[in-house]
C-alpha cells in the first residue's frame, strides 16, 4: 500500500514536497526532483529561490501557525535557470495526537497562463493607448444612442458624460437626428460613412466625416458601435473658395441681368433726353443709372467682403441716417409682403467712424433675414420687423427683431457659417456670413437671440472710433489720435 502511494506522490503532474516547521524538505515527488534536483535536507526557499533567507510571506508558515490551507502565487528557479510562475496550495499533516508535524506544498506550473496574461494585458494597454491617443474622435455607442465610451479627444471637444445621447452631445438636440449611421449599423450590422457638421463644447462648429463599424460581442452579437469622426473643416474650407466662385455668380447673376438691363434703360432715356433737350427726361434715366451704378456697386462690395479681407472705407457716420437709407430701400420689400416695417431711435443720435456702404449692406442683409423669416411663417395672422438704434458711450448698438419663424438652437449655431441656409433653395448662405463679417471688420459683433416660433434678434455692436493705425502726438490738438474703445 505504501508502494501504491509513493507511486500517486511521484505521478502527480505539479511539484510536491513536504516541509517540517524549520522548512526543510523532508520529501519531494519525482517532478519536483527532476526540475530542482535533490533535496538533501535544504530549505525550500534555497531550492526554490535560492535565497539564503525565508521567503517573507511563506505559505507554509502560514498553515503551520494556523493550521489552514493556504494559497499563494510564487515566481521560482529551476536547476537550468529557468523562472517559472506558480500557484502554491498547502495543507497541514497532522499526527495521531492531531498536531501538525508536516506540510504539503503542491505548486502547479502557470507560466503559460501568466505569459498569455501578460500578452493580453499589453495588448490591452497597447489598444486603450490607440483609441486614446488616435487624432479622431471616437465613441462607442449603445442601442438607444447613449455614449457608453469615448476617447481623449472626444471628451476634451466635446465635453463628453458616459450615458448621454450622442445627438444632445453632437447637435444639441432632443431627438435622434435623421439619418443616423449609428443606427443604420445596429440596423444592417454594415460600416457607414456620413459627413455632419456637429458643436463643440467650446460653441465651434466642425465638419467631420463620421464612420460607423459594428462591436460584436463573444457570441457574435451586435450590442454597439463604434463611431470614428475626423474633422474636415480645412478641406470644406478649401473646398468652400474653390467653389465659391461658380456659387456666387449662378446667385447673382439674375439680378445683375436685371441692374444692367435697368441701366440700359436709363442710358437710354439719357440719350434721347439729350438729343430732344429734354431735361427732365435726361434727369429721369441719369437717376435710374445711379440708382443701379450703387446697387451694382453693392453687390460687389458683398462678394469683396466674402472673396477676400478689406479694410473698411472709414468715415464720420450719422447713426440715423444709416437707419433712414436702409429703413427706405426696404420699405417697399416689407410694403410687398405685407409686413409692418418700423424703425426706432433710443438717445440722442450721434456720430461715429464706420464704413457706411459696408454697414447698410450688413443692416440689409439683416433685415432682409427677418422678412424671410415672416414670409416663411405660417402660424400667425400679423407680422412685424423693427430696426432700432441706440446710441452707447463707446459704441452704437443696431437691434433688428421679427415675430417670424424663429430658430433652434441647431439652426442658430449655424446661422454665421459660410452657405448655410435654413431657406433651403431659396437662400444663398452668403447673407449673414458676410453680415458677420462686416461687423467683424469695424471690431464689433453679432449676436443672436431666436425661439422657434416666437421669433429672431439681431444685436449688432459697432463701436464709435476705430483702431488707430497711427498715431501723431504732433497732430494739431498735440494728442495722439484715439483708439478703439469697446
Amino acid at each position: 500500500m505504501e508502494s501504491t502511494h509513493k507511486t500517486y506522490f511521484d505521478s502527480m503532474p505539479c511539484f510536491v514536497s513536504v516541509q517540517d516547521r524549520d522548512l526543510r524538505i523532508v520529501d519531494a515527488n519525482k517532478r519536483f526532483h527532476d526540475e530542482f534536483g535533490d533535496v538533501d535536507g535544504r530549505f525550500c526557499y534555497q531550492v526554490y529561490k535560492q535565497r539564503p533567507e525565508q521567503c517573507e510571506d511563506c505559505p507554509v508558515v502560514r498553515t503551520f501557525r494556523d493550521g489552514n490551507p493556504h494559497r499563494s502565487e510564487q515566481l521560482v528557479r529551476t536547476l537550468d535557470g529557468r523562472e517559472v510562475s506558480v500557484i502554491v496550495y498547502t495543507t497541514p499533516i497532522r499526527d495521531d495526537n492531531g498536531d501538525i508535524t508536516r506540510v504539503m506544498e503542491m505548486s502547479t506550473d502557470i507560466t503559460e497562463i501568466k505569459q498569455l496574461q501578460h500578452q493580453l494585458r499589453d495588448s490591452q494597454e497597447r489598444y486603450r493607448m490607440l483609441f486614446e491617443e488616435v487624432p479622431c474622435f471616437i465613441s462607442i455607442q449603445d442601442r438607444d444612442l447613449r455614449i457608453v465610451e469615448a476617447n481623449r479627444l472626444h471628451r476634451e471637444a466635446f465635453g463628453t458624460y458616459y450615458g448621454c445621447q450622442c445627438y444632445k452631445v453632437y447637435k444639441h438636440r432632443e431627438k435622434e437626428c435623421s439619418p443616423c449611421v449609428v443606427r443604420s449599423t445596429f440596423e444592417d450590422q454594415a460600416v457607414h460613412h456620413h459627413e455632419e457638421v456637429v458643436t463643440k463644447r467650446d460653441g465651434d462648429r466642425m465638419n467631420v466625416m463620421v464612420t460607423t463599424a459594428p462591436v460584436r460581442d463573444a457570441d457574435g452579437n451586435v450590442n454597439s458601435v463604434i463611431e470614428m469622426s475626423t474633422d474636415i473643416t480645412q478641406i470644406r474650407q478649401l473646398q468652400s473658395k474653390l467653389s465659391s466662385v461658380g456659387m456666387i455668380i449662378s446667385t447673382i447673376s439674375h439680378d445683375l441681368k436685371g441692374l444692367l438691363n435697368g441701366m440700359d434703360g436709363g442710358i437710354y432715356l439719357v440719350n434721347t433726353g439729350l438729343k430732344k433737350d429734354d431735361q427732365e427726361r435726361t434727369a429721369q434715366g441719369w437717376e435710374m443709372v445711379l440708382r443701379n451704378v450703387d446697387r451694382i456697386r453693392s453687390t460687389v462690395l458683398d462678394i469683396l467682403y466674402y472673396a477676400k479681407d478689406r479694410d473698411p472705407d472709414w468715415e464720420e457716420t450719422r447713426t440715423r441716417a444709416i437707419v433712414d437709407e436702409v429703413f427706405d430701400l426696404m420699405q417697399s420689400k416689407a410694403v410687398d409682403h405685407n409686413i409692418e416695417f418700423t424703425r426706432e431711435y433710443v438717445t440722442a443720435d450721434g456720430h461715429f467712424e464706420a464704413d457706411a456702404r459696408a454697414l447698410r449692406s450688413m443692416l440689409v442683409n439683416l433685415v432682409d433675414n427677418s422678412f424671410d423669416a415672416c414670409r416663411l411663417d405660417r402660424k400667425k395672422e400679423s407680422h412685424n420687423v423693427s430696426i432700432t438704434a441706440t446710441g452707447k458711450p463707446d459704441a452704437v448698438e443696431f437691434r433688428i427683431a421679427d415675430n417670424g419663424i424663429g430658430m433652434t438652437r441647431d439652426v442658430r449655431e449655424k446661422a454665421f457659417t459660410l452657405f448655410f441656409s435654413s431657406k433651403g433653395s431659396g437662400g444663398t448662405g452668403l447673407g449673414l456670413f458676410i453680415a458677420n463679417k462686416i461687423a467683424q471688420s469695424h471690431g464689433g459683433s453679432i449676436t443672436l437671440e431666436s425661439e422657434p416660433d416666437v421669433g429672431t434678434t439681431f444685436v449688432v455692436m459697432i463701436p464709435r472710433k476705430r483702431l488707430a493705425v497711427t498715431t501723431d502726438p504732433a497732430g494739431e490738438d498735440g494728442a495722439p489720435e484715439a483708439g478703439l474703445n469697446l
